[in-house]
């Protein structure tokens, strides 16, 4: 979305810290929370997502949705809610833990037009968007759709202008948000954390950001979120820095849709073309832990441009790399750098040797973006991105994206989701929050595969007879950790069960990139351990494929192929010494069908040949890489 209505900036006050931690039982400090018990170690991953819009976000009410947030925690938590379209919601299995992103632009906006008396509304504009508003799905969205565009041409009428009332609404809306997720907040059992989405998008380039903070409403409260209209990124690292600096609390903020940004995400530059300084780039590193690289707007792991000797990249990219978010400006390969996850990895290593810092070393996570109040990212139970897009719209699949923004896209380019998991001591907001923190989180695109990796430089197949998790901790480092080399390879302790409830694996892989001896940047992906090993031999150096289940005429599968648990030691055969490299691992699993196959067969939908060939996708997940660095010098 081009440009929202904007809201205002409260200011800041100070505020004590709570009491400090203890060591296993902690004060969970500025939370909200109390005193619970936690383990030694992370003990298991925490599923969530981080990245959902209700009826306060103005395009998800534009586009149908009428649901707030109390029934998005509902939903979360696994209770059985009604959609905006009537139909019965409910997920396969609960989250753990929810971030409410809504807009900070135009928060609740548009909500307030549609239920304003109309007898109060002067201006006749206004007078017609309300009525569009309430007149249903079709003439609200063609109602947002004539608001956006009013106001990236700045012929918004005076009413609906930011000011002072804005910032007052916001705060409002904000006060009395924070309040549901402190009532919703469960420690060990659910966790409710305040975010907002802070959408920058200059010129149809996505620059968004969701932002997450640690705290409870003591803290949290004392700010409103911080609009994107006429700031650029490090206005919002002002805001987060002042945050914290003034409340003792913290925060981080996530990029997400860098594949519709036409390079600007990863740039090797500052955005003005000027060369990347240490300033820049340090804070980037401190304020961006982890990025979203996977979600219902494509997926941005890689592209086949990028990666030609990669079977497996370009998954979910299909309709989303033709252009920016509003396709105002066409992708060209060029771009294609700055879009994606794993090349801007690799700038990061570049840039470190040049700068000694890296802004690109990131974390990864998935999320679903949806903006239906429905956490969900599941292929047979799919709500879609926005209200309608339900599942009461039986044609959705093949129905042009009728938002007005992205002309030439369809709606079986739209992915199911994703969903964060994130390795924590136990399920508070402090435990998950430092989980993204220190980067000890993966993306997977929907199943819920459990996914282990170590880095260290003494791993052996003998570590698994034992307590492999405590060596894991305590000879090496988990995901999203650093290894200072000693001129000798890494070696990676890699665990992955399939999701209890979905689909056998076909493949653990990892992913390497360095920078090599004349300062260029490579990668390269090695298959570690695979279903039927004995059987399926590497030609040219390629697994064969694992085979296909899918019968595409009823939208099921089998498990008769894959396998339910892989694991090994991976030593890096290339390695060379004084190598600056990253390592993370992908797990894929066997061929299953995505929504739009499950929709054909529900429905009697008829698929056009190019999304009947995107129908079945091998699903997989994406952990955060380990980096290597060098000795420092002597």
């Amino acid at each position: 979305m081009r440009k929202f209505l904007a809201a205002g900036l409260l200011g800041l006050s100070s505020l004590a810290l709570a009491a400090c931690d203890a060591a296993v039982e902690e004060r969970q400090r500025g939370t909200g929370e109390g005193t619970i018990d936690l383990a030694e170690f992370p003990d298991r991953p925490y599923w969530g997502d981080t990245h959902l819009h209700t009826d306060v976000s103005f395009d998800a009410y534009g586009f149908g949705n009428r649901l707030g947030g109390e029934e998005a925690l509902k939903f979360a938590k696994g209770e059985e809610v009604t959609s905006s379209t009537g139909i019965k919601a409910k997920l396969s299995r609960p989250l753990d833990f929810l971030v409410i992103a809504d807009h900070s632009d135009g928060m609740g906006s548009l909500r307030r037009l549609a239920e304003a008396p109309r007898l109060l509304l002067r201006d006749p504009t206004m007078r017609r968007w309300h009525d569009m508003l309430n007149e249903g799905p079709l003439e609200s969205s063609r109602a947002t759709t004539e608001i956006i565009s009013a106001a990236a041409a700045g012929t918004i009428p005076e009413q609906m202008r930011p000011g002072d009332s804005a910032g007052s609404k916001t705060g409002e809306l904000w006060a009395a948000h924070l309040d549901l997720l402190d009532r919703y907040n469960q420690p060990g059992k659910f966790t409710a954390l305040a975010g907002f989405e802070y959408s920058l998008v200059p010129d149809g380039n996505n620059l968004h950001r969701v932002v997450m903070f640690r705290d409870g409403s003591d803290r949290t409260g004392q700010v409103i979120p911080f609009p994107s209209q006429k700031t650029k990124v490090e206005d919002l690292w002002d805001y987060m820095e002042a945050y914290e600096r003034t409340t003792g609390g913290q925060v981080l903020a996530m990029p997400h849709n860098s594949n519709l940004s036409n390079g600007r995400m990863f740039q090797m530059t500052l955005a003005d073309g000027s060369p990347m300084t240490v300033e820049y780039a340090s804070r980037r590193a401190r304020h961006e832990p982890v990025v979203e690289a996977t979600q219902i707007k494509g997926d941005s792991e890689s592209h086949p441009f990028l990666s030609p000797n990669d079977e497996f990249a370009g998954f979910g990219d299909a309709g989303w790399e033709v252009g920016n978010l509003d396709v105002t400006e066409k992708t060209t390969p060029e771009m294609r750098g700055g879009n994606y996850v794993r090349e801007a990895l690799k700038r990061g290593l570049s840039l470190e040797q040049q700068l000694g810092v890296n802004p690109y070393a990131f974390g990864l996570i998935g999320a679903t973006d949806s903006h239906t109040s429905l956490a969900i990212a599941e292929e047979a139970n799919f709500f879609g991105k926005n209200s309608g897009t339900e599942p009461s719209n039986r044609e959705r699949a093949v129905e042009p994206q009728n938002q007005g923004l992205r002309e030439g896209r369809f709606g079986w380019n739209n992915l199911a989701g994703a969903y964060a998991a994130a390795w924590a001591r136990g399920n508070t907001r402090a435990e998950i929050f430092d989980a993204f923190k220190r980067r000890e989180v993966y993306a997977t695109t929907g199943p819920r595969m459990v996914v282990r990796v170590f880095g260290g430089f003494d791993f052996s197949d003998g570590d698994w007879a034992g307590d492999w998790v405590r060596a894991g901790y305590t000879r090496g480092v988990p995901m999203g950790g650093e290894l200072v080399g000693r001129n000798k390879a890494p070696s990676f302790l890699i665990s992955a069960l399939k999701d209890p409830d979905g689909a056998n694996l076909d493949r653990v892989q990892v992913v390497k990139g360095w920078v090599d001896a004349s300062g260029k940047t490579q990668e390269q992906v090695y298959d570690v351990v695979w279903s039927d090993m004995d059987k399926r031999v590497k030609k040219g150096g390629k697994v064969p494929a694992v085979g296909d289940t899918v019968d595409r005429s009823k939208a099921t599968y089998t498990n008769s192929i894959g396998t339910a648990e892989l694991r090994s030691v991976w030593t890096d055969p290339d390695y060379r010494p004084g190598q600056r490299a990253f390592y993370y691992v992908r797990v894929l699993e066997i061929p299953t069908p995505r929504w739009p196959l499950y929709d054909a067969v529900r429905f009697g939908t008829k698929l056009p040949p190019e999304a009947m060939a995107d129908a079945v996708a091998q699903e997989r997940a994406y952990t955060s890489p380990i980096w290597l660095k060098p000795a420092p010098a002597q």
